[in-house]
């Protein structure tokens, strides 16, 4: 299996100057969701030049609805990234799209039977994987990329995120958890170390939480954690993780990971440098949407 420096030689920057890319071949994986529990299938195809990333959500009478990788169309949801459209949702689409766009994959098509993608063992390794097993090809059209002009902020108590000028895309995040202390982490999102760098950290949370959460959904048959145990994620119990961890700072590399793909909903390779601390899903939704409506503070180049 080739690796993505193979597949794709480094550039100085790492979004410019480059053509739009899909798949070579369609590739399927299949699992449980995090949220629902529930088992589905998901095949993810090439799509042409311009098609961008487009869900397609197969219902139970044969109808399917399209949903379109974008901003504007997500919908809030605990503890993911949900689209919505006309009434259908697809939820938990953050790990899948953070590898689509650290690998430079423009245009696809992902077909589902069900309402949540996989959450397979909480990392992007196995859609890592996918894409390596049928390589990408180059489609002739240029790509558009998001320049960042100023920057841009917002922030809810503890919580801080913003976005300013860079030439590559890069995330700078930092987090402290009780117990455990404050980790960092600071870098580009290169297809060259995407698969080791950040793919492989988990989903992670407190497992007295989890398991409420669990229990919570249960019993008012609302579809939140029941997927989710020691298999699923990487779950804390005071000052250790359950069954370790992949790497001594997985769990902000996590944060890196949903940073990647909540920004993937812009639609376009971005040049700016995220600063994250103590982000969350709703953080990022709040900064992108404060960004997309500020039309001084981008360009498209």
């Amino acid at each position: 299996m080739p690796s993505f420096s193979q597949l794709i030689a480094p550039t100085r920057h790492a979004t410019a100057c480059r053509h739009q890319a899909t798949l070579t071949h369609a590739f399927e994986r299949s699992g449980r969701g995090l949220h629902t529990g529930r088992r589905g299938r998901v095949r993810i195809s090439p799509a042409l030049p311009g098609h961008g990333i487009v869900f397609r959500r197969w219902m139970p009478d044969g109808r399917f609805n399209d949903i379109p990788a974008r901003w504007d169309l997500q919908v809030k949801q605990p503890a993911c990234t949900a689209l919505g459209k006309d009434g259908v949702l697809i939820r938990t689409v953050e790990h899948l799209l953070a590898t689509l766009s650290a690998l430079r994959i423009d245009n696809a098509l992902v077909e589902t039977d069900v309402e949540e993608l996989p959450i397979f063992d909480g990392s992007a390794v196995p859609w890592c994987q996918g894409i390596a097993g049928v390589g990408r090809i180059e489609q002739g059209e240029p790509v558009r990329c998001l320049r960042v002009l100023r920057r841009v902020s917002v922030a809810d108590r503890h919580r801080s995120l913003s976005i300013e000028p860079a030439e590559n895309f890069a995330v700078s995040a930092h987090i402290e958890l009780c117990h455990l202390g404050a980790f960092d982490w600071a870098g580009p999102i290169l297809p060259e170390t995407f698969p080791g760098d950040i793919a492989p950290a988990r989903s992670f949370g407190r497992f007295i939480r989890v398991m409420a959460g669990r229990c919570y959904g249960f019993v008012t048959r609302k579809p939140l954690l029941q997927g989710c145990g020691p298999r699923s994620a990487a779950l804390l119990f005071r000052n250790r993780v359950i069954g370790g961890l992949r790497m001594p700072d997985e769990t902000v590399r996590h944060r890196v990971l949903d940073i990647v793909g909540d920004f993937a909903l812009i639609g376009h390779p971005i040049e700016g440098r995220i600063v994250a601390t103590h982000t969350c899903h709703d953080l990022n939704h709040a900064l992108i949407a404060a960004l997309m409506h500020d039309r001084t503070a981008w360009e498209l180049v």
